[in-house]
């Protein structure tokens, strides 16, 4: 038999491979000092409401991504709450959703290190699926003050490819969105969605979502800087 046989059987044979992973995305919500119960619980539940919409939820199954919830604050202190979990059905998403929402607060009081946030969500993705993107999503309301400064990181994130998007709570400091869009964020298409205050935070966590998990059918020159994304 000619070699286009075998070949043609062991293609018909041959198990179907699994669809591969879009998208690795660490969710690194801020529990620092600025951050008080009400508004910790309205990110935990913002963040959970917003991988159950509709769409972000068929978007996470249909590219099988790879999502992880830590928590952060001061120098040394970050801490994975909810473990690398590959969104392959609807029932993963539900229990992923329902493992955020009542995940308890780690820390309270402490001081703010982005650059410290950043290099723990990047470590993260040693143990992470093979993904085609991977992503940090970071949530603050503050500049980093304590510990190793953003930049200071930024050639690291780089070299692993990593892309770093950020929703910025505006209030407890003054221009936080252009703090965030010039020291924070980094890579290809990265931006900041701007909530105005922490009741806005659920709307704009769903907004942020929709824009890394799905599609792009914009022609990309929205500005990332527009508290109004």
């Amino acid at each position: 038999m000619s070699w286009r046989f075998w070949i043609c059987l062991f293609a018909l044979c041959a198990p179907l491979r699994a669809a591969a992973c879009d998208i690795a995305l660490v969710l690194a919500v801020d529990v620092s000092g600025s951050v008080d119960h009400e508004e910790y619980r309205t990110q935990m539940q913002g963040l959970a409401d917003g991988l159950r919409d509709g769409v972000v939820s068929e978007a996470l199954v249909a590219g099988q991504a790879a999502l992880l919830v830590l928590q952060w604050t001061g120098t040394s202190r970050q801490r994975v709450v909810v473990p690398w979990t590959q969104i392959d059905s609807f029932e993963s998403l539900e229990a992923f959703a329902a493992r955020v929402e009542t995940a308890p607060r780690i820390w309270r009081n402490f001081s703010t290190a982005i650059g410290e946030a950043l290099a723990f969500s990047a470590a993260q993705f040693r143990e992470a699926p093979e993904c085609a993107r991977k992503v940090i999503d970071i949530s603050g309301d503050g500049s980093s003050n304590e510990g190793i400064m953003p930049g200071e990181v930024r050639p690291e994130l780089q070299r692993q490819g990593i892309v770093v998007n950020a929703l910025v709570i505006e209030g407890a400091e003054p221009l936080m969105t252009e703090y965030f869009w010039e020291n924070v964020i980094l890579g290809e298409g990265a931006f900041v969605i701007t909530a105005n205050s922490y009741e806005e935070y659920p709307s704009r966590m769903r907004r942020k979502l929709l824009r890394e998990v799905t599609k792009q059918i914009s022609d990309g020159k929205t500005d990332s800087r527009s508290p109004h994304l």
